[in-house]
């Protein structure tokens, strides 16, 4: 396996919010953060979307980083724009 996996965590209290995405899926993982914040039935707010947000940004900058001091390109790159997904409109 070459796909690298990426790991972001938050915990609070008693619950565990664990994310696993590839460089392929960030964008959806944004999202995905959102959708949890806008839950009133999650304890997952809108502060933490923002920090996790951030992370996953510092983390993608940081590997893009490398691969350019290391002379390489970064295997693939999320536009910094996307369409919104159909389900994203209901």
């Amino acid at each position: 396996m070459d796909k690298e996996i990426n790991i972001l965590a938050l915990v609070k209290g008693e619950e565990r919010y664990v994310f696993l995405y590839d460089d392929q899926n960030r964008v959806e993982t944004l999202r995905m953060l959102g959708r949890y914040a806008a839950d009133p039935q999650l304890s997952f707010s809108w502060y933490d979307a923002a920090v996790m947000s951030k992370k996953i940004r510092e983390m993608a900058n940081a590997i893009a980083l490398e691969a350019e001091q290391s002379g390489t390109r970064p295997q693939s790159r999320s536009p910094r724009f996307s369409y919104r997904h159909t389900e994203d409109l209901i």
